[in-house]
């Protein structure tokens, strides 16, 4: 019986087809301009509606509301008209009789009208649609993408249907020759696809990405994906961003904010997309009036205005204050933050509109607003106050770990917060459950409350060490029980505080060795990510990311290639082949320039610098006067501290170059530069360096026979510098006619710059007298890192002998007495053993 009846409804769906072709009432609704003329139809045809007239009259509905500005639209009037209704109806009881591509047209315009996303219709919709899929009844893929973005309107992101929809893509993925749809259909299905799957997908969207203005949409909605996915995806971006920079038609401030949004979240940028973005909405600044798209507006350009256009952006944001909803106030202080912006009466405003709306925030929403009032530094005390009034009533009845860890550390940055057990005891109740990032947030709070003693309750000493115990002991069970690197740094790319590098950082590192075999090309870039945020030098770990790196030298990308040799320049280790190592990248590199933005190549000239290295195709390109051009323009649009990060390095790098290849004859043309940073330093009084400077006056006999704080050419810094003639005796700087820095008034002066250094008598040598702090050594070790390594090379070539005072021995037990002190000083300095 099922299959005749199966038999009979293909027949009748057939022959409807063919009857409907010519049908008066079909052409009539087809033909509707306004949605009461589709209603008048239904109206007065109920009885004669079959399922093709209630696909067509539900699908015309959406099209004239589609062709309307959003503004215009009236699908309000729409949901509630009584044959609107008498359509829903009509549709749920013939959903059988229709063709598989009317099932999903329908399902489409009654969602894209607001409809309930889950009322019987949708519900009756959904269903056919699944059985059909369920009897291999293959929908085209047009209809399947428009599907699968039905599905996840309906929030359905995690459902089996949608797990259906990914299994027959991945089935089919190499019929797929539409961009627009597999665009569509990537985004829908990316929360239940495998890693070999999203590879598949990755690859397939390069393919068809080509550097065309067409492809403007679904590059935006690659990015999507990617974001989606949580994966920063250099060849995919950097194709996307190719289409931005040649789209610029089709740029407005909404979808530049969309761009600007994703790169952010991918950790991408692109001051090349950025200067283009400023160009495009500082000439269209005056049409952004409404508080929707100023906010947009604000996010946008605000980073990157210079001074005239972000005083005018803060005048309109204090004059709209009062019109903005709760997420563009987000939005503005959200901006103010990344700006470091704490324009004071624009914050007032903000705080006064804020009372009104907090009650409309979620959780996260409330925790970013928290973090964003702090750090602007907000003093409306009423507001922090119901601030703590609702992110404690959440605390309460959160379930979800993330939330709860995430609720604590908000509640730790409010001022004056009394802590008591019911905090502590949520905290206990969900650390089992914690993720290590989540942990490391509840261990800030409670760092933090103990440091302002804000830790009340009886007993809170007894309770904070058994939740601290605790937190460490989940903290060591989530380590130990991690199997699958890859998860493993995902959760440890997150981690940041000194919890995690006091408590679990030698615990991590044994288990990333355990895991050592599973390090692939695909993670040796987070890996390095994670050992350079740590600071530890790991030789097995390092010697396995350069035999990985040398071995998949093609499958990595270029720019991970930089971040990858950064850690072995800035941690001073040279693996096994260490020459093989930087020549195979170098010249891997060189041959990929085209992929780096100006910024990027000072960044990799001065990692491959720090170790020794000076590509002379990459070094000609950065010191050209177009090229450094290129650079400061793209400057001003980056961030602040990316942009100072970049010029020190510059700096670094030309220092660098002149000292250790005059070959390339490149001048030294950052001394104004280095002047205006040592006048706007803030230096204080050093008192280990007024201690040692007396005991130098000590051993040399006299002060004047030491100089303090020296700067010396290009500008290095050395800690002490005497002169020892031929024989080892001290030369005074005053009979050599050297300024003396005058120890009781160090704090008022300005570093003096040893300039014209008359020539030493034969045989004499300065003596640069460096003291080494924990910064200077990779955690845990005795190791030097590569910036300290490179000073010192670069002070012997001006002509120093470098006598370096590692902290480690100057704090031992060893010298603990000041006689032992001047014992070691005079060794070093006389170069006795």
């Amino acid at each position: 019986m099922l299959c005749l009846r199966q038999v009979y409804l293909f027949t009748l769906r057939r022959y409807q087809t063919w009857t409907l072709s010519s049908d008066l009432l079909l052409s009539q609704i087809n033909s509707c301009t306004h949605e009461d003329e589709v209603f008048s139809l239904v109206e007065r045809n109920k009885a004669r509606l079959s399922e093709k007239h209630v696909g067509i009259a539900l699908d015309t509905l959406w099209q004239l509301q589609k062709k309307r500005p959003h503004f215009l639209r009236t699908s309000d009037y729409i949901r509630n008209h009584s044959q609107f209704l008498t359509l829903c109806i009509l549709a749920e009881n013939k959903v059988e009789q229709m063709e598989d591509e009317a099932i999903v047209d329908t399902l489409y315009g009654i969602l894209r009208l607001n409809a309930d996303s889950h009322n019987s219709l949708a519900e009756a919709l959904v269903t056919e649609a699944w059985k059909r899929l369920e009897r291999q009844v293959l929908l085209s893929f047009p209809a399947l993408s428009k599907f699968a973005l039905c599905l996840c309107k309906q929030g359905r992101h995690f459902s089996p249907l949608i797990g259906k929809v990914a299994h027959i893509v991945d089935m089919k993925l190499d019929s797929i020759q539409n961009i627009r749809i597999l665009s569509v259909l990537m985004i829908s299905i990316s929360d239940v696809i495998s890693q070999s799957f999203q590879d598949r997908l990755l690859h397939k969207a390069g393919q068809f990405l080509e550097e065309d203005e067409r492809h403007f949409n679904y590059a935006k909605r690659i990015l999507q994906f990617l974001q989606n996915v949580k994966l920063r995806y250099h060849p995919l971006l950097e194709k996307c961003n190719k289409i931005f920079l040649k789209s610029v038609s089709h740029l407005d401030i909404h979808s530049i904010n969309l761009i600007l949004g994703l790169y952010e979240q991918l950790g991408f940028d692109s001051a090349e997309f950025r200067l283009v973005a400023k160009q495009v909405l500082c000439e269209t600044i005056d049409d952004y009036n409404d508080p929707e798209t100023f906010a947009k507006l604000f996010f946008a350009l605000g980073p990157m205005a210079g001074s005239k256009i972000r005083e005018r952006l803060l005048l309109t944001a204090v004059h709209m204050a009062e019109e903005f909803s709760s997420h563009q106030v987000l939005v503005i202080l959200k901006t103010m933050q990344k700006m470091k912006c704490r324009h004071s009466h624009l914050l007032e405003r903000m705080a006064s509109v804020l009372h009104r709306h907090l009650d409309s925030y979620h959780i996260l929403q409330l925790v970013k607003l928290t973090q964003c009032l702090v750090a602007l530094h907000c003093q409306d005390q009423e507001l922090f106050a119901k601030l703590k009034m609702l992110q404690f009533s959440f605390l309460k009845s959160s379930v979800i770990p993330a939330h709860t860890a995430a609720i604590i550390r908000a509640l730790a940055m409010l001022p004056s917060l009394q802590v008591d057990e019911i905090i502590v005891n949520k905290a206990a109740a969900v650390l089992p459950q914690c993720r290590l990032h989540h942990l490391d947030c509840v261990a800030t709070a409670l760092v933090r409350w103990n440091h302002y003693d804000q830790l009340h309750w009886q007993n809170s000493s007894e309770l904070c060490v058994k939740l601290l115990q605790n937190l460490n002991d989940c903290g060591f069970q989530r380590i130990q029980k991690a199997n699958n690197l890859n998860l493993l740094l995902e959760e440890l790319i997150h981690v940041n505080a000194e919890w995690f590098d006091e408590v679990i950082s030698e615990d991590t590192m044994v288990m990333c060795q355990r895991l050592i075999d599973q390090i692939t090309w695909a993670n040796v870039l987070q890996l390095s990510s994670f050992l350079m945020k740590t600071n530890l030098r790991c030789p097995s770990l390092l010697d396995r990311i350069a035999a990985v790196t040398v071995e998949n030298i093609d499958k990595i990308h270029p720019f991970e290639i930089y971040s990858i040799l950064f850690l072995f320049s800035a941690l001073n280790y040279d693996p096994p082949a260490s020459e093989e190592l930087f020549e195979t990248c170098i010249q891997h590199l060189t041959s990929n320039l085209s992929c780096f933005e100006t910024h990027h190549l000072v960044l990799l000239g001065y990692a491959l610098a720090v170790a020794g290295y000076f590509p002379s195709v990459l070094i000609t390109k950065i010191f050209n006067v177009s090229f450094l051009s290129k650079l400061d323009t793209q400057l001003e649009v980056l961030p602040d501290i990316l942009k100072q990060r970049v010029r020190l390095r510059l700096m670094k790098l030309n220092r660098a170059v002149c000292l250790e290849c005059p070959e390339f004859h490149i001048p030294w043309f950052h001394e104004h530069y280095c002047q205006r940073v040592i006048h706007n330093s803030n230096r204080r009084v050093n008192p280990l360096r007024q201690h040692v400077h007396t005991m130098l006056t000590e051993i040399l006999g006299g002060s004047h026979y030491a100089r303090m704080s020296v700067l010396t050419p290009y500008y290095y810094e050395i800690d002490f510098e005497c002169v020892l003639d031929e024989n080892k005796n001290p030369l005074s700087y005053v009979a050599q006619n050297m300024p003396l820095d005058d120890v009781k008034g160090i704090h008022l002066r300005h570093y003096v710059k040893d300039e014209g250094r008359k020539a030493l008598p034969p045989g004499a040598q300065r003596i640069a007298l460096e003291f080494l702090d924990s910064k200077a050594f990779s955690k845990d070790s005795r190791h030097l890192k590569g910036e300290t390594a490179v000073k010192k090379r670069h002070l012997e070539m001006l002509g120093y002998r470098v006598v370096q005072i590692p902290h480690f021995e100057w704090n031992s037990m060893v010298l603990s007495t000041k006689g032992e002190q001047v014992e070691y000083l005079r060794r070093h300095l006389y170069g006795i053993q």
